[in-house]
């Protein structure tokens, strides 16, 4: 199986959750155990001798790909979670979304200054929510920040919204 042919596997909902919008379900290719495993190789390979000592994961489906990314690489796995979910303390951020405001918020101890981290989450559109969770870890004072998806829908702009001077990656695009 190669890279593009993921696609494929990915179902398109019409209409969800709104009119006219085409959501990526990506669910269709997580429970398939060979694009799953193409997507951990793929996505660890992107940073494969970059030093990462952490990946953040975004609630919820960036918990997956967070996951196998940490483990392929030997790295620490730290969630990104809605407010009140993490059980010690916290940083957190307020961002906009497209219908109001949201909260997104790490352990206040998850990232030193001698980490290396990649965030992920699995579908990039607008950027709002990997914005702040940026923003939070910089204010933590890494080494160094990368940015990475699964998918990427080119037509919502989402890269516009985030930091230039940060490496952002993701697998697939969708015009």
């Amino acid at each position: 199986m190669k890279l593009e042919e993921l696609k494929g596997i990915i179902r398109d909902v019409p209409d969800f959750p709104s009119k006219g919008i085409i959501f990526r379900d990506l669910t269709t290719l997580i429970k398939d155990g060979n694009a799953l495993r193409l997507v951990g190789k793929e996505l660890a390979d992107l940073y494969r001798g970059k030093g990462v000592t952490k990946v953040i994961g975004i609630e919820s489906r960036g918990f997956i790909g967070g996951s196998i990314l940490a483990y392929e690489l030997g790295a620490g796995f730290v969630p990104a979670r809605k407010p009140g979910k993490l059980p010690s303390v916290t940083v957190k951020m307020a961002y906009a979304k497209e219908y109001g405001v949201d909260t997104i918020e790490l352990h206040s101890d998850a990232i030193t200054p001698d980490d290396v981290v990649v965030i992920h989450d699995d579908l990039l559109a607008t950027g709002g929510t990997m914005n702040a969770v940026y923003k939070l870890v910089k204010s933590m004072n890494p080494k160094k920040v990368y940015i990475n998806f699964i998918v990427e829908l080119l037509g919502l702009h989402g890269r516009e919204n985030l930091p230039a001077d940060c490496e952002v990656t993701s697998l697939l695009k969708y015009d």
